[in-house]
């Protein structure tokens, strides 16, 4: 019988043989064609991987899974006022020890200095840092166009919730040197569809978020080009008509795709059964939408410059109340959560970690260049991923044997 996660972490079991020669060899079988490969690295870098008659059955090969928002991980946050270079970096670094090797930092409504301070900092860690600049795939600005209205607006601060502004954003996308890859916003704003065209125009990701949208407003949107709804079903007024409302126009409509939190809070399970069933495999992404209290002990916590408490069950609310201030899982316990919730199997939900994500940033030939892996054992019984190794750009940046001297290192203390 395979262990539970909690005996697995205490007792890590190492699929690693060290040869005499020095090398680690991993032994596996590939998730989306079941092939038996062998993974060989010396000195930490990635030598061969082939394939091999045979293979540790119990041990998978896939794709680093790719997380589209992240607002923070394991007591860092991107939008504190005195994030640095060095916590996006060592944010990165954390994330690589639960499997996500790549991200978009995602940053939200906030004053134009603290947005600007934001995106200089990201910046600068993908200067100093290769490997981190590598993981980095892009950076999620979500917000400060979105609904002013409580509910829709979430978490975000509604003294810098604003109308769209090309030029503010342009200053922006300046900062950013060219990194802002995904924009969410309310498409109600006054000014906000021909602001999408301008961002379609230059190749950015369009996603729908925060929003108190009419139907007319969400195809005007999806007219000007708009692909993605964030977070779907979240966001949102805790009362709404049964129908028509956003939440399922935005469903119905085969133009969007959907981003979806699998925490069991965000979403109820039959919640998120359904919107995969009505989205499709094709056309949904699991996304984290982590803040920095994910990785961290339940209590009273500071984000976006609201109080937010994180509950002993791993939910995150603002104080005093039900609506929720992002998550605190990370990517692979959606993974998880999809195959229970939604019925489907381990490689198709992968898929929506990995694959998907993708296809929707068209990363393909930054991310299959070169080897990005995670290594992991599943365990069908509990739907639970143990993983044993993560490789982004060649090179070994965790194995299940360093995961306490690691956390000690990486992780801010509580407050």
């Amino acid at each position: 019988m395979t262990k539970s996660r909690a005996a697995r972490e205490n007792n890590p079991e190492s699929i690693i043989d060290l040869t005499p020669e020095g090398r680690y060899v991993y032994s596996g079988q590939t998730l989306f064609n079941n092939i038996p490969t062998e993974v060989v690295l010396a000195k930490g870098c990635v030598q061969t991987i082939h394939e091999v008659g045979s293979a540790n059955s119990n041990v998978w090969i896939a794709p680093a899974l790719i997380d589209i928002q992240v607002n923070g991980f394991a007591g860092f946050d991107f939008n504190a006022a005195t994030v640095t270079s060095e916590d996006v970096s060592a944010m990165a670094r954390a994330l690589w020890q639960v499997g996500t090797g790549f991200l978009c930092p995602t940053v939200v409504t906030g004053s134009f200095e603290r947005i600007s301070n934001t995106l200089r900092t990201i910046v600068e860690a993908c200067k100093t840092d290769s490997l981190v600049a590598h993981s980095i795939v892009g950076i999620h600005l979500e917000g400060p166009y979105i609904s002013a209205e409580d509910g829709p607006r979430g978490a975000h601060p509604l003294e810098h919730v604003r109308e769209p502004d090309w030029d503010e954003f342009q200053r922006w996308q300046d900062i950013a040197e060219g990194q802002i890859t995904i924009v969410t916003l309310a498409p109600e704003k006054k000014g906000a569809i021909p602001f999408i065209e301008k961002l379609v125009a230059n190749g950015i990701v369009v996603a729908l978020g925060h929003t108190d949208a009419s139907a007319d407003d969400i195809q005007a949107a999806i007219d000007a080009g708009a692909r993605l709804s964030t977070h779907l079903g979240n966001g949102a007024h805790a009362l709404i008509k049964r129908h028509p409302n956003y939440i399922w126009e935005q469903l119905g409509a085969d133009e969007l795709w959907a981003s979806l939190i699998v925490d069991g809070h965000h979403l109820p399970p039959a919640v998120a059964k359904s919107m995969v069933r009505a989205k499709t495999l094709d056309r949904c992404v699991l996304v984290s939408d982590a803040v920095a209290l994910a990785g961290m002990k339940p209590g009273i916590y500071q984000f976006a410059g609201k109080s937010v408490e994180l509950t002993p069950e791993r939910c995150v609310r603002l104080v005093g109340t039900e609506y929720l201030a992002g998550s605190a899982i990370e990517l692979a316990r959606g993974i998880e959560n999809i195959v229970r919730f939604a019925g489907i199997s381990l490689e198709e939900a992968v898929s929506l970690a990995t694959l998907q994500p993708m296809r929707l940033l068209n990363a393909e030939a930054h991310i299959e260049k070169q080897a990005n892996l995670i290594l992991f054992e599943w365990d069908p019984a509990q739907c639970e991923i143990n993983l044993l190794a993560t490789i982004i750009g060649g090179e070994l940046v965790y194995h299940s044997e360093t995961r306490s001297t690691e956390e000690k290192l990486t992780r801010k203390p509580n407050p």
